[in-house]
C-alpha cells in the first residue's frame, strides 16, 4: 500500500470500532490518540483535516474519510483479501450495504432519540419509523444468523457488534437473544478484545490526567 493509514481516534467514542476494524484488517496504520476532554479535537490543526471535530477520522494519503460506516466500509473493500466485504458482485452486496445504511440511519438516531428521552416523530416523517420497529426488524433479520448476512462473517457484523453491545450496556437496546447471539459470538474474537481493552486503559489514564489537571 503506497499511503498509510492514519486514524485520529478518542477512547469511548464511535471511534473505538474504526480501530477494532483496523485490527480486524491487520491494517498498517498511525494512530493519533485525541483526548477530546483537553478539546483536542477542536485545535485548527485538526479542524483542518475534519471541520466538525469529530472521530473516528481517517487519512488515507491525501484523501479524508469522516462518518464511521463510511470509514467500515472503506476499510473492508481497501483489504479485499481479508473477506469482510462482499464483492460488487456478490449477491450479498446489496444487503452488505443496506444493513450498514440502516445501522446509521435508523438505528442510531432511534437510540439517540432514546437517550434523549425526545418523542418518537410521526411514522410517515420519522426517518426510521419507530424505535420498536427498528428493534424488531433488526432482531428478525439475526435470526436467520448467525451473522447479519447469513453464515459468514462481513465488516457490517463488526458494526453491528459494537453498536448492539454499547445500547444494551447502557439500556437502551433490548437484550434480546438474537442481539446477544450476535455480540457474544463475535466478542470471543481476538482483536475487539484486544482493542476495547486498550480503549478502557487510554480512557482512564485520560480520566486520570483530567482530575490531576482540575486540582492543580
Amino acid at each position: 500500500m503506497i499511503n498509510e493509514l492514519e486514524l485520529f481516534y478518542a477512547p469511548r467514542t464511535r471511534a473505538t470500532g474504526a480501530l477494532v476494524m483496523l485490527e480486524e484488517l491487520e491494517a498498517p496504520h498511525t494512530l493519533h490518540v485525541l483526548n477530546l476532554k483537553s478539546e483536542e479535537n477542536r485545535t485548527s490543526e485538526f479542524l483542518k483535516i475534519n471541520p466538525a471535530g469529530k472521530v473516528p477520522t481517517l487519512r488515507h494519503g491525501e484523501g479524508i474519510i469522516t462518518e464511521q460506516v463510511a470509514i467500515y466500509l472503506y476499510l473492508a473493500d481497501l483489504f479485499p483479501e481479508k473477506g469482510l466485504a462482499p464483492a460488487l458482485d456478490d449477491p450479498r452486496r446489496g444487503p452488505y450495504l443496506r444493513w450498514f445504511v440502516f445501522l446509521a440511519s435508523c438505528f442510531e438516531p432511534a437510540l439517540v432519540d432514546r437517550a434523549m428521552k425526545n418523542q418518537e416523530a410521526p411514522g410517515s416523517m420519522s426517518p426510521y419509523g419507530s424505535f420498536d420497529l427498528v428493534m424488531e426488524t433488526m432482531r428478525a433479520q439475526l435470526s436467520r444468523g448467525p451473522y447479519v448476512l447469513g453464515d459468514e462473517m462481513t465488516a457490517v457484523d463488526v458494526a453491528w457488534a459494537l453498536g448492539l453491545r454499547w445500547g444494551m450496556l447502557f439500556g437502551l437496546v433490548p437484550e434480546l437473544d438474537e442481539f446477544k447471539s450476535l455480540v457474544d459470538r463475535y466478542f470471543q474474537r481476538p482483536a475487539p478484545i484486544r482493542i476495547l481493552e486498550d480503549d478502557e486503559r487510554l480512557a482512564n489514564e485520560q480520566d486520570e490526567a483530567a482530575a490531576e489537571a482540575s486540582t492543580a
